[in-house]
């Protein structure tokens, strides 16, 4: 069992930066992916990024490609996202999920463990 809980989210001006945190629990990680999704009002939920715990391996959606980077840290057993550059269209609620395989998704419902959110407003 694992559980993700996500921080970190904010207002930001356009062309700026935020670090969103995923802390997650569980005992067997290296089994896992963790991925970071986002969802606008009205628009359905969307891949952003995600890191292979084992490998550090990662993915990105093409819209935030080059401009966000994941990381995770072992020891303090976090997943970070780190944004740059941001836009108005960035903004969303931010989900933090993890899907037990040795295999990427990039579909929400691939993913079993999710947390609750943190919105992030991108507005000069």
């Amino acid at each position: 069992q694992v559980q993700v809980a996500e921080s970190g989210g904010g207002l930001v001006q356009p062309g700026g930066s935020l670090r969103l945190s995923c802390e997650v629990s569980g005992n067997t990680l290296d089994k896992y992916w963790v991925a970071w999704f986002r969802q606008a009002p009205g628009e359905e939920r969307e891949f952003a990024a995600a890191i292979k715990w084992s490998s550090e391996d990662t993915h990105y959606g093409d819209s935030v490609k080059g401009r966000f980077a994941i990381s995770r840290d072992v020891a303090g057993k976090t997943v970070y996202l780190q944004m740059n550059r941001l836009k108005p269209e960035d903004a969303a609620v931010y989900y933090c999920a993890a899907r037990q395989s040795s295999r990427l998704a990039v579909t929400p419902p691939l993913y079993m463990y999710w947390g609750r959110g943190t919105q992030v407003t991108v507005s000069s």
